[in-house]
């Protein structure tokens, strides 16, 4: 069986360092504030090309806005 992974979003966190709203960063990333939500829930992972984006936007690299972490098994 595959080791199944989840992303760990640190969107929020850096969203909050950088002092902007969620819409801010939806208007400054070209999508609607909901996608944002839901990044930082956890429940959409963004494509490369917007990890791009928010890493730009935030000031720091994809791999410090997401994380690949062990997930739990398919039983």
């Amino acid at each position: 069986m595959k080791p199944r992974y989840e992303i760990r979003s640190r969107v929020r966190e850096r969203r909050l360092v950088a002092g902007l709203t969620q819409e801010d960063l939806a208007e400054q990333i070209g999508v609607s504030r909901q996608t944002v939500v839901s990044i930082e829930k956890g429940n959409y992972t963004p494509s490369v090309a917007l990890a791009l984006r928010l890493a730009r936007v935030l000031a720091t690299t994809v791999e410090e806005l997401f994380e690949l972490e062990p997930g739990d098994a398919d039983d």
